[in-house]
């Protein structure tokens, strides 16, 4: 490659960002995913597109698909909070193993029986399309106000189902029939322990450090951050387990570390997060050659209807059987199984395998994800309104930064009152923070001050607040219960565990 191919490769991929970012808007305003829209422009780009780039390495696709899932299960896993997805931990381990089982096997029925797929082929399928996507569960949940319970168990479950899917898609992909399903079985659990295990030592040990090892730039934090979750994944795979499952424990080890510099970091990790799902869906849409699609539409609608109708709301059903989960938040979780990326990615398996009729699976399992989730998408929050789910009003969460100060044993706090945020009106005196933290500057509309025990504070607000280390944790969970009960917090019964923002 030449100087002048990197200007013109540089100068296409710029391009390309900056019509995806405004693309999201688009996207929030009309409930479409944003996926799709990054499909379509890959699409456009195609062989049958106005671009006309011809692009049909499946093995490239995946190299460049999997490092991209890497870094969308890190930004969602720090993104999650251990209180709002622990309870919800043994119903999304049974939906990513029993419910993926129950997916499989009856999608891979449908499209043996309805369809005339082989049984390998239908297999394939049938392992494929039974992962909910973590990108499009994170995109598209987030926006609606669900309850905690269903928000957890979905994300937990996106986070966890793609391991043993993965698994499948190899073991239906590779040479030979496959061996007896106990041992299949076995292989699943064994590569699932070994992840679960490399994800939460590799990120307790990676917490551990940067808590204790004060970094010369705010800017390394971030780094170091996604470096060790990274180490996550590679350290897993290395070892014979599941890569995705440890990457996306270790994230979530960070993610409730109260590490330094942590909005920063957050803030990083988003950006790369939608980086690597533009680049992810362009070039999957880069692969697609649609005009060879016409006779995988009827076949792609048909296994679809059989995965959304029956058994996704099959495997919900007996997955969640032990647990008492009402009907209403079971009907929710049956309707929001979305598809993306990783099943697309997925499908290039057998075609990096050389399997017969791989072309027509890709070709089935892409239409099926751009179908259905142009219906799931968009109809999510509608639903939720009618099974009563939506949790409107809540108060916004405050933005804590925390900075260590290391020779003085303390931390200076950031903290930034947003709109809807109950803090506002409560005077300074009133947050009743703990001995050894007090707020020692407020800056508002630009200018700073010392505030007074009786200042009122106001939207837009930012406090620095200096606490010593052994109240640095109560000193946040007092901010943020005031954020959320306001001056009667205490009294209300509100506290600053849980989180209803990111």
């Amino acid at each position: 490659m030449t100087v002048h191919h990197l200007n013109q490769l540089l100068l296409a991929c710029s391009v390309v960002l900056l019509v995806a970012v405004a693309a999201v808007r688009i996207s929030s305003r009309s409930g479409l995913p944003s996926l799709l829209i990054y499909l379509g422009i890959g699409i456009l780009m195609g062989t049958d597109g106005i671009g006309g780039v011809r692009f049909s390495n499946a093995e490239l696709t995946q190299v460049i698909g999997y490092a991209a899932l890497v870094v969308i299960l890190a930004e969602g896993g720090l993104s999650t909070k251990w209180k709002e997805i622990g309870p919800a931990l043994p119903a999304a381990s049974t939906m990513a193993l029993l419910g993926v089982a129950v997916s499989v096997g009856v999608t891979a029925a449908g499209a043996h029986y309805l369809i005339g797929l082989e049984w390998r082929q239908a297999l394939i399928i049938g392992a494929v399309v039974s992962s909910t996507d973590a990108a499009a569960v994170f995109s598209v949940l987030r926006r609606i106000p669900l309850p905690a319970r269903v928000m957890g168990t979905l994300e937990a479950e996106s986070g966890f189902n793609d391991a043993p899917v993965v698994i499948l898609v190899v073991a239906f992909s590779t040479a030979g029939p496959v061996e007896h399903w106990y041992v299949l079985l076995g292989e699943i659990l064994l590569e699932l322990a070994i992840g679960a295990a490399t994800g939460l030592a590799v990120g307790w040990l990676g917490a551990w450090g940067l808590r204790r090892v004060a970094l010369p730039a705010s800017g390394l934090y971030p780094i170091a951050v996604l470096a060790i979750a990274v180490t996550a994944y590679a350290a897993g795979a290395l070892a014979h387990g599941s890569g995705f499952l440890a990457v996306y424990l270790a994230s979530m080890v960070l993610g409730n570390a109260k590490l330094p510099h942590w909005p920063a970091t957050r803030g990083f990790a988003e950006g790369l997060g939608w980086i690597a799902q533009i680049g992810m869906f362009v070039l999957l849409g880069l692969l697609v050659t649609p005009h060879d699609m016409g006779a995988d539409i009827w076949p792609a609608l048909v296994i679809g209807l059989v995965l959304t109708l029956v058994a996704r709301p099959l495997s919900v059903v007996l997955s969640l059987a032990p647990f008492r989960v009402p009907w209403r938040e079971q009907g929710l979780m049956s309707w929001a199984g979305l598809r993306g990326a990783v099943p697309i990615i997925l499908a290039t398996i057998p075609m990096v395998n050389h399997v017969a009729g791989s072309r027509h699976v890709f070709n089935i399992v892409f239409v099926l994800v751009v179908v259905f989730t142009l219906v799931q998408g968009p109809t999510l929050p509608w639903l939720a309104g009618k099974l009563r789910l939506g949790q409107e009003g809540e108060a916004a969460d405050l933005g804590i930064e925390s900075a260590p100060l290391e020779r003085l044993r303390g931390h200076l706090l950031s903290v930034v009152i947003p709109e809807d945020s109950r803090m506002h009106g409560v005077e300074v005196n009133e947050l009743r923070l703990p001995p050894g933290a007090a707020v020692t500057l407020v800056v508002r509309d630009g200018k700073s001050f010392v505030p007074l025990p009786t200042t009122v504070l106001r939207h837009g607000d930012e406090l620095l607040v200096v606490a010593t280390d052994p109240v640095r944790d109560d000193a946040e969970r007092r901010l943020r219960a005031v954020g959320r009960g306001g001056k009667l917090a205490d009294w209300l019964g509100t506290d600053g565990g849980g989180s209803t923002g990111r």
